[in-house]
């Protein structure tokens, strides 16, 4: 298969329900934590690590599975990669104590670290510089369009048959991703004879691991946890050991002189940027729609509808409109209009309702649209496509690592606007301190203590720290705005070819296979 071969739009097609899998994962499992902490008597520390795990893993394995799909081949990773992730997916469902949820969690967390950047490897070896932005754009859309289906499906499963059945959500779609992928994606891979980094891949993982858990921390307690604290530094001091390591070997892990593209640096840096930057949205917006304006999971999710709806709007239009003005005037619009969308939401009052929520939701989700695949696409557009599946994952790694910063200082400001506001002095020093904890939990105090001054009370105060979080998202995507036209290139700079004649490869290689953009495609 070639980049003008028209099967390639199928293999882009079998490849969504496998991303989609990603995107539920990340949504489902809030909605299932407080039946898991009656069902599996699991205790708070636990059920954080429920969440952490995934994470954690999520943020280790994603550069040295972008390695072995460059290595070994693409296709049969994400093979691999579904069985784990539907594997996963049982174990959860079916686990019996938090043990066995927790090593399930793990479990999915490595299916889904290895889907997304062998996924957006295969993108970057199946489309020419031209299509790929729609592909991006695709494979971006299908990631965003899994996080309200959790909600959606999770939230009406789990209210009709038993806690289980919310991560069986997983298995068919993973069924058919199986079948797509088995039969319409094309295997392809880098080179075999570079040697492996061992070090690297050890320092790489660690490292990101290490200030994963440290930002997590940070955000379930406070910035100054000693915990908290020496993680992060922990995982800074390793990366740095990492960089410096990859500066000397002969064969890095990743060839550091990628940031010198500054389609690459400033792709990935605005990519990660506006990933911190809707953080704020997905981590707000559910406990607004639940705790203040009272609605069910599954009406959360609806609610939440009008930003995907704008995402697709986007992704469609964006492709023509970067063609036409460039990428840095399509960047700096894109992340012009999430801005936009975030300070108006930023306004949220008492009475604003549903209504006023959805609209400039289904602004940000426009803004979305423009701007992720944008930056994606510049980022890619730098990688050589043999060795497209490490910097997909560093790609993909950094943005995870944004979003988790994004999550723990952005859930520390509302924390500390929507404390700032709350009033009580007239509760029990016990009392107080749960309802200061956190906005389900002043609710959920307030409605059993009848008091329906203390509801109104958590309630505006947490809009205040809604409306405080949203303008520190809308200032970050500003300066997201200036990075874009101070920085980026017109135009993303593609990655020079380095395609090897069949007369050139390996006899294993050079059988039934063609050479083109600089890695071998099984016919």
């Amino acid at each position: 298969m070639t980049t003008s071969d028209p099967r390639r739009w199928w293999a882009l097609i079998a490849m969504v329900p496998a991303v989609l899998v990603v995107g539920i994962d990340s949504t489902v499992l809030g909605l299932a934590l407080p039946t898991l902490s009656t069902s599996l008597h699991a205790s708070t520390s636990e059920l954080q690590w429920f969440v952490a795990a995934y994470m954690l893993v999520f943020a280790a394995a994603m550069v040295p599975a972008g390695m072995l799909g460059d290595r070994y081949g693409r296709k049969k990773l994400l093979l691999i990669a579904l069985v784990i992730l539907g594997f996963g997916s049982l174990a959860c469902a079916y686990a019996t104590s938090s043990s066995t949820f927790l090593a399930a969690r793990v479990v999915l967390g490595l299916g889904a670290a290895i889907v997304l950047p062998t996924a957006i490897a295969a993108i970057t070896v199946l489309f020419s510089d031209e299509e790929r932005p729609k592909a991006v754009a695709t494979i971006m859309a299908a990631m965003m369009i899994g996080q309200p289906i959790g909600p959606l499906l999770g939230g009406w499963l789990l209210s009709t048959f038993w806690w289980g059945s919310v991560f069986l959500i997983n298995v068919p779609v993973v069924v058919i991703a199986l079948v797509a992928v088995a039969t319409l994606v094309p295997e392809s891979r880098g080179r075999r004879d570079t040697r492996l980094d061992p070090l690297g891949i050890v320092t790489s993982s660690a490292g990101l691991a290490a200030l994963t858990y440290g930002v997590i921390k940070a955000g379930e307690t406070t910035w100054g946890d000693t915990t908290a604290l020496t993680a992060m530094g922990a995982g800074a001091a390793i990366l740095t050991a990492f960089v410096l390591w990859e500066r000397r070997v002969r064969d890095p892990l990743i060839d550091l002189r990628l940031f010198r593209e500054p389609g690459f640096t400033w792709g990935t840096a605005l990519a990660t940027l506006v990933s911190f930057a809707m953080t704020g949205v997905m981590f707000a917006m559910p406990l607004y729609f639940q705790e203040v304006l009272g609605m069910s999971a599954f009406a959360n999710g609806v609610r939440q509808l009008p930003m995907i709806a704008g995402l697709l709007v986007g992704t469609v239009l964006i492709t023509k409109l970067a063609a036409r003005v460039g990428d840095k005037l399509a960047l700096a619009l894109g992340t012009g209009i999430l801005a936009c969308g975030l300070i108006v939401g930023g306004t949220t009052g008492m009475t604003s309702g549903g209504g006023f929520a959805m609209a400039w939701l289904a602004v940000c989700g426009l803004g979305l649209g423009f701007a992720l695949p944008t930056a994606m696409n510049a980022a890619l557009g730098a990688l050589s496509a043999e060795h497209s599946g490490v910097g997909s994952g560093l790609i993909t790694a950094l943005r995870m690592v944004g979003g988790a910063f994004g999550a723990a200082i952005l859930g520390s400001v509302l924390n500390a606007a929507y404390r700032s506001r709350l009033d009580v002095s007239a509760l029990p020093t016990q009392v107080g301190a749960a309802v200061s904890d956190s906005v389900a939990a002043g609710v959920a105090v307030a409605y059993k203590l009848g008091s329906a001054a203390l509801l109104s009370s958590v309630r505006t105060a947490f809009v205040h720290g809604l409306d405080v979080a949203l303008l520190v998202c809308g200032g970050v995507a500003v300066v997201g705005v200036v990075l874009a036209l101070a920085f980026m290139p017109r135009r993303a700079q593609a990655a020079d070819a380095a395609a090897l004649p069949l007369a050139e490869l390996p006899p294993s290689e050079a059988e039934g296979v063609e050479s083109g953009h600089g890695v071998v495609i099984a016919k």
